[in-house]
């Protein structure tokens, strides 16, 4: 059985009036077990050449619907004024820019495609998804 465990760091000295400073974890299992999720994509990079507009990235043919999957997505660029749009199902909708070395780590139920739009030439994102089958 594999064990993946996911952790994120939220720290500031100057952003409240006290220094913040979140810390939390999680073990990724397959819906409504104690099971770790055991399948994976494999970590992807992708290099689109021309400017992108509504381009599938995770394909929800790919994946049994209504399972406990997890995508991380990052752009590898470091530009501060060209960015990816993440974008969600058939009528594209936004869940947000990902600018030079931001990233995301989603819950995704395989219900809906996971598209891009990119700003620019030549630019380049890693992607993976961790997931199980039914």
């Amino acid at each position: 059985m594999a064990t993946t465990t996911a952790s994120l760091t939220l720290s500031s000295g100057d952003l409240t009036s006290d220094a913040l400073s979140i810390s939390s974890t999680s073990t990724l299992y397959k819906a409504g077990t104690t099971t770790g999720l055991d399948q994976v994509t494999g970590l992807n990079r992708k290099v689109y050449a021309t400017a992108q507009s509504n381009a599938t990235l995770i394909s929800a043919a790919s994946y049994d619907d209504n399972t406990h999957n997890r995508v991380y997505i990052k752009n590898v660029g470091t530009s501060t004024t060209d960015y990816f749009t993440i974008e969600l199902g058939g009528s594209n909708i936004v869940l947000g820019r990902l600018y030079g070395g931001d990233w995301l780590f989603i819950p995704y139920e395989g219900e809906q495609d996971i598209d891009i739009s990119s700003t620019a030439t030549d630019m380049e994102l890693e992607y993976m998804v961790i997931y199980q089958t039914a």
